[in-house]
Parts: structure tokens; C-alpha cells; sequence
């Protein structure tokens, strides 16, 4: 692929201060677009071994090892605010953005497409109780005194308990999908892959490197870049990052839609999301906790609506086991409404 020249040409412009952080901007996130499809023929031929709810699983499990490794950065720097903002923005993203494109790309190809009911019930209800876990520490929290130190040392004991909770909801959750009976929807879709299921993991950890090393570059660039066009710290965090830093695996999900898919899309989208409310963030609590900085899983109200709205209209969708590009379009609209409010937030 031509467009992998990209990869070095952005590690010389960052190392060479060349053009500014606009060209680095611009070289980074053309950089992931041929790093995502060696993700992508890598996910679709794994799964042809593993069935979609693995391969989606892998895939989504190797793409937000950019997320945690930058939120811990973001941590070991004290911005607290930063890393939740961040959280919700991945999640909210994932329902919203990757799933959304990927059923209006898809639907505008295939018309109705379906899937399994079943699996996509599942992670959607999952992803309510997450969500319902994020918002209990802020919901306490905006209803006690404010200042006391007792009120916040209970806020931090709920903060942890609600990460314990999520990670073994977790476990269960991971069980339950390498456990889970077979339905018709799991058989290999027809054709032959070419890669083997050894190399084909081989080459999802390889770009998922890639990936991790561009991503940095690209979250490194955006902030100097949204400062210069005069964009706020909050829609940065929230609507940016998270767009840009998992744009690798945004494309993987849509490749896989515009292919007819959509369970191995769905997996992506819905999955990753999930992986962040159930995994990323209560291993982000404990990191803190061993940084000697506790932090709090205290959203603010803005960020709070966010993620309850997009996991309810996710969860409306996915009970049929059909969508439509009507579907992806109301999930576009909802983000747009959602960074429209975040801008002037």
C-alpha cells in the first residue's frame, strides 16, 4: 500500500517540527487509513476461524490498547478531567459515530441488513448497566454537600466499588461470549481467507502497533491544532480525541458493514464501547489508586447525557436484529446535536 509511506513521513515531520502540528495532523490521520485496512483483512480472516463474536472481540480488544495506553499518560499527568472526558467521548463515540456510519454505509449498500438479535440484545444491555454504574458516583455526588471531606472519601469508596463491579461484570461478559451457544450468524461467511488464523493474529498485534504509535503522534497534534482554531478543552476531550485517536478501528467496523457483516460490525462498535465502560475504566481507577491520585468516576451533566442517550437509542436499535440506513443516520444526527452543545459547553 502506497499510503504506509505515510507512517515514516509522520514520524519525520514530528521529529523534524516540519510544516507544524497542522501537517502533522493531516499525515497522522491519513497514516491510520492503510494501517486500518491491514486491521480490517486481519479481523475479517480471523474471524473466518473464530467466528464474528471472537474476531470483533480481538479487534476491539487490540484497538483500545491506544486508548488505555494514552489515558494512562493522561493520568500520570493529573488530568483527571481530560481522561473522563475522554472515557465518555470513546464510548459515546463507538455508539454513535462507528456504529451509526457503519449502518448508514451499509444500508445505503445492502438496504435491510440483519444480524444476530440475540448477541446485539445482549452487549446493548450491557452496555445500559455500565452506563447506569458511570452515572451513580455523579448522581451522589451532585446530591450531597459539597466540600466535606467525608462526602468525598464516600464518593471515592463508590468511584471503587463501581470499578469492581464493572471488571467482574467483565469476566462474565468475556465467559459468556467464548461460552455462548453457536447461532447461524456465528458460520463462517463464504470464501476462503487468505491468511491463517496464526498469521492473521500475527498481523492485527503488528498494525495495532502501528495504530498505537500514530494514534500518540495524532492526540499529540490535536491540541496545539483545536487551540489554534479556537476549540474548548471539553469538546477536545469529549468529541475529538476519541474520534480521531480510534479512527483505525472506526474504518475496520464500516469495512465490515459495506461487506454485509454486520455482525462482525456491530461487535466492533457496540464491543469496544463496551471493553471501555467495563475494562479500560475501572483498570484506569486502580492505576490511579497506584499513582497515589485516586480518581473519581464523577462525570459532569453534559457528559452524563451523552452517554445515557446513546446507549438507550443503541439499545432501541438493536432489539430487532435489522437495521437500516435510516438507523445509521438518526445515530449521525444524535452526534452532531451532541457536538453542537458540546462546542459552546
Amino acid at each position: 500500500m502506497p499510503l504506509l509511506l505515510l507512517v515514516p513521513i509522520t514520524f519525520l515531520l514530528e521529529w523534524t517540527h516540519t510544516g507544524g502540528e497542522t501537517a502533522v495532523f493531516v499525515a497522522s490521520s491519513l497514516a491510520l487509513i492503510p494501517l486500518a485496512g491491514l486491521l480490517g483483512k486481519a479481523t475479517e480472516d480471523a474471524a473466518h476461524y473464530t467466528g464474528p463474536r471472537i474476531g470483533s472481540l480481538l479487534n476491539a480488544t487490540l484497538g483500545n490498547a491506544a486508548e488505555l495506553i494514552i489515558t494512562i499518560m493522561a493520568l500520570r499527568a493529573g488530568l483527571f478531567g481530560v481522561v473522563k472526558a475522554s472515557i465518555a467521548g470513546s464510548i459515546v463515540g463507538n455508539i454513535l459515530v462507528v456504529l451509526g456510519a457503519s449502518l448508514l454505509i451499509g444500508g445505503l449498500k445492502h438496504g435491510i441488513q440483519t444480524f444476530d438479535a440475540r448477541s446485539a440484545g445482549a452487549n446493548a444491555t450491557m452496555m445500559i448497566l455500565a452506563v447506569v454504574a458511570l452515572t451513580i458516583p455523579a448522581v451522589f455526588a451532585h446530591s450531597s454537600y459539597q466540600g466535606e471531606t467525608t462526602d468525598q472519601d464516600h464518593i471515592q469508596f463508590i468511584s471503587d466499588g463501581m470499578a469492581i463491579v464493572l471488571i467482574v461484570i467483565y469476566v462474565l461478559y468475556i465467559f459468556y461470549t467464548l461460552t455462548a451457544a453457536p447461532t447461524p450468524h456465528d458460520e463462517p461467511h463464504p470464501g476462503k481467507p487468505g491468511l491463517s488464523l496464526p498469521v492473521a493474529i500475527g498481523l492485527m498485534a503488528a498494525s495495532t502497533i502501528g495504530v498505537v504509535f500514530m494514534s500518540e503522534v495524532l492526540v499529540g497534534s490535536i491540541e496545539p491544532v483545536a487551540e489554534a482554531w479556537g476549540l474548548s478543552e471539553l469538546f477536545i476531550g469529549v468529541m475529538l480525541v476519541p474520534l480521531v485517536g480510534n479512527i483505525a478501528e472506526h474504518i475496520v467496523a464500516v469495512q465490515m458493514a459495506y461487506q454485509n457483516k454486520m455482525d462482525l460490525s456491530l461487535g466492533i462498535a457496540i464491543g469496544s464501547g463496551l471493553q471501555i465502560a467495563l475494562f479500560v475504566t475501572p483498570v484506569l481507577i486502580g492505576v490511579s489508586v497506584l499513582l497515589g491520585t485516586p480518581m473519581t468516576l464523577v462525570f459532569n451533566q453534559y457528559e452524563l447525557a451523552a452517554l445515557v442517550g446513546a446507549s438507550l437509542i443503541a439499545a432501541m436499535i438493536s432489539v430487532d436484529g435489522e437495521s437500516n440506513w435510516l438507523e445509521g443516520a438518526q445515530l449521525l444526527g444524535l452526534y452532531l446535536m451532541l457536538g453542537i452543545a458540546f462546542f459552546f459547553a
